[in-house]
């Protein structure tokens, strides 16, 4: 598995599913952004109704398709704070988006979308979520790979010489004895 993971020729896969997941956050969240219930004059009403989705979900069968904890998270954290969640996802959706997109703070992005699909997920709603999260654990399993045709493949090592004073190509020195 390794191999796979840390194979230089296989960055240009890596940076297509990388733009692919973008694409995925980027018209979600965008579309909500443009939709004024999620995020206008009707918001909340879009993620209220949602909302009442996933706490119907959690109260069929012996084994419902949402947790009870979860459904307790949703009615007592996500409801009563109904307008802010409005407004979170769909820019947490277009940030991921645009990261995975170009490639800066790519780590962030994925872990961000990781937590969106969970949540996506614990809800009772499967759709592409399955299909990303898995797509984002390869890309963090690739590291450094994921973004080498991104901005991070420049900014990181920018920001740790700025962090450690020294140039991030310079050798290191040894150690005295």
């Amino acid at each position: 598995m390794q191999q796979w993971f840390s194979n230089p020729k296989l960055a240009p896969l890596w940076t297509v599913i990388r733009f692919w997941l973008g694409y995925q956050w980027l018209t979600s969240g965008w579309g909500k952004l443009n939709n004024p219930a999620w995020t206008g004059e009707k918001a909340p009403a879009a993620i209220m109704g949602f909302f009442k989705g996933v706490l119907e979900k959690a109260q069929t069968g012996a084994n419902p398709e949402v947790k009870a904890w979860y459904a307790d998270f949703v009615s007592s954290v996500a409801m009563p704070n109904a307008k802010f969640f409005s407004y979170l996802i769909p820019y947490a959706e277009v940030l991921a988006g645009l990261g995975l997109i170009v490639g800066c703070l790519t780590t962030i992005a994925l872990l961000g979308g990781i937590t969106m699909n969970l949540n996506f997920l614990w809800a009772g709603t499967s759709s592409t979520n399955p299909q990303m999260m898995l797509l984002s654990l390869f890309l963090l399993f690739a590291g450094a790979y994921s973004y080498r045709y991104g901005v991070d493949h420049y900014l990181l090592p920018w920001l740790k010489q700025l962090r450690t004073g020294r140039n991030p190509s310079a050798p290191i020195p040894s150690p005295q004895k």
